[in-house]
C-alpha cells in the first residue's frame, strides 16, 4: 500500500508533468502557426512554468522524508550533480577536436538518469 505522502507527490508531480505536457503543445503549435509573433519569446519559456510546479513537489516530497531518505536522495543528487558535470566538461573537450555540439536541453535527461543511478547506489549501502 502506497504511503499517503507517496500519493500526494505522485499526484502533485503528475499533475505538473500533465501541465507541462499540454503547455509544451500549446507553445509548439502556436509557434509553428506564429513564427513572426511578439509573443515568441514569452510562449517559448512557458513550459517552464509547470516545470517550476513539478520542482516544488519534489521538494516537499523530500521535506516530508525522514532523516535517512533525505540523506539518500542527498547522496543521489551529488553523484548526479558530480557525474554531469564531469560528462558536461568532458564532452566540451571533445567539442574542441572536432565533435557536434551538444543540446543543453539534454542536460537535464541525463542528470535524471544518473539520480536515478545515484539512487541505486545510495539505497545499496543502506540496506
Amino acid at each position: 500500500m502506497m504511503r499517503r505522502c507517496s500519493f500526494r507527490y505522485l499526484l502533485e508531480l503528475c499533475g505538473s508533468m500533465l501541465a507541462y505536457s499540454v503547455v509544451l503543445v500549446v507553445s509548439l503549435v502556436f509557434l509553428r502557426e506564429n513564427p513572426d509573433s511578439p509573443w515568441r519569446i514569452p510562449v517559448t519559456v512557458a513550459p517552464v512554468i509547470p516545470i517550476v510546479f513539478a520542482m516544488q513537489a519534489v521538494i516537499r516530497a523530500v521535506r516530508r522524508m525522514d532523516e535517512l531518505r533525505r540523506h539518500i536522495h542527498l547522496e543521489a543528487v551529488i553523484i548526479a550533480y558530480l557525474a554531469t558535470l564531469i560528462l558536461c566538461f568532458s564532452y566540451g573537450f571533445l567539442e574542441n577536436v572536432g565533435f557536434p555540439s551538444f543540446n543543453t536541453m539534454w542536460v537535464g535527461v541525463v542528470m535524471i538518469g544518473l539520480w536515478s543511478i545515484g539512487q541505486l547506489l545510495a539505497n545499496r549501502k543502506y540496506r
